[in-house]
């Protein structure tokens, strides 16, 4: 069989003549490459068994990054296209934790049953429970693929539709095709619903918890500060009078000038260069991820400043000097007090030392690989300068 009749036929004949569909997860590094694996380990029997007749599937999984220097669908099809010519596959299913658009509308999936072929975005499945349902969608993908595409001589080629993909994962709805491309089933989100879906999936995929190591000197500068304020008679006496609400503020203030200091510093924010409206919906996207990602981790931070400084604090305090200073005895609550506005104090100290990490470095903190290769990308082709 040739090469060419391979293609023309899709997956069904090679799989009649061996009995073995070999689907292959061609997964862009980091994040889509361990969800690919996950799912390797389990997909084979899942599908056997769903599809019937006796039927295997050997799953394989292939990391590289396939997404590198574009967005464009049609241009990522041909690209898969041409990979699955190279190998002994009959279904490609590839994943990426970058959104992909088309038409104003989030992509959650494009599939060719005439080439074997799919294109998966993780992020329109959302931040919770991915790996569950990137099994459910690479299923539903793969079978539709792989099942008979005709009724009979000289009828139309029949795409069965991912019925229970949509059910599941509503507000996720078949979106018409345009003219002369690869795809032939294209599934969407839109509305409310789906954009803040895609954006708990770009939160996800940047794995904000990431940043808190990643800020190594901006840490050491906030647990530093902390230190010092705990045995601060002054900041004693601040947090006794301070009332819950003057401690919120505090809180927030702090967390708030943490977020904007690692935006602005490291050049964060993303620019629209393009008057159209489907070009600002989706920089006010990829912006509203970039400031959740970073609010989640410097939250998170917070947190383990709190922690930090109540240790240090319940070692440190000594009772009968606290009363001396602050001529009100030493109570339980004053150590939480007391470590909540330290936390405070340390997290505006540690939006100053986090000035002296470089924009390399909380751009690698804060987003996934794929973003970050995107937003490279994008300084590039506009002559910015995003490194400090």
């Amino acid at each position: 069989m040739s090469a060419g009749a391979a293609d023309e036929e899709g997956p069904v004949m090679r799989e009649s003549s061996q009995n073995v569909t070999v689907v292959a997860l061609l997964a862009d590094p980091d994040a889509p490459t361990e969800i690919a694996q996950h799912i390797a380990r389990i997909l084979p029997d899942r599908l056997a068994r769903k599809s019937g007749r006796g039927r295997r599937f050997h799953v394989e999984v292939v990391s590289e990054p396939f997404t590198a220097g574009t967005e464009d669908l049609s241009t990522l099809m041909r690209r898969i296209m041409d990979r699955r010519r190279t190998e002994n596959w009959d279904i490609v299913v590839a994943l990426t934790d970058l959104p992909l658009h088309s038409h104003g509308h989030k992509v959650v999936v494009d599939l060719s049953h005439e080439h074997g072929l799919a294109l998966l975005s993780l992020p329109p499945l959302g931040g919770l429970r991915l790996q569950t349902r990137a099994m459910r969608a690479v299923e539903e993908t793969v079978l539709s693929l792989a099942s008979p595409r005709s009724t009979g001589a000289g009828e139309p080629p029949r795409r069965q539709p991912l019925g229970r993909f949509v059910s599941r994962f509503a507000p996720v709805h078949a979106d018409p095709i345009g003219e002369g491309e690869i795809t032939d089933l294209r599934y969407v989100v839109s509305g409310p619903r789906g954009y803040l879906r895609v954006l708990g999936g770009m939160v996800r995929a940047n794995r904000p918890w990431r940043l808190v190591p990643g800020l190594s000197k901006g840490l050491a500068a906030a647990l530093a500060t902390g230190a010092i304020a705990t045995v601060n008679s002054t900041i004693w006496s601040l947090s006794e009078a301070l009332s819950t609400v003057r401690l919120v503020i505090a809180m927030v203030g702090s967390i708030a000038l943490m977020i904007g200091w690692l935006i602005v510093d490291a050049h964060l924010w993303h620019r629209s260069k393009d008057a159209s409206p489907e070009d600002r919906k989706r920089t006010s996207l990829y912006n509203a991820s970039t400031v959740l990602t970073v609010g989640i981790g410097v939250i998170v931070c917070y947190g383990g400043l709190i922690v930090v400084n109540l240790v240090w604090a319940l070692f440190i305090l000594n009772g009968r000097v606290f009363a001396s200073m602050t001529r009100s005895p030493l109570q339980p609550v004053d150590y939480w007090t007391l470590s909540w506005f330290v936390a405070s104090v340390a997290t505006v100290g540690g939006a100053l030392g986090s000035g002296l990490e470089s924009g390399e470095a909380v751009r690698a903190a804060a987003f996934s690989k794929r973003e970050q290769e995107r937003r490279d990308t994008l300084h590039d082709d506009h002559g910015d300068q995003p490194s400090k």
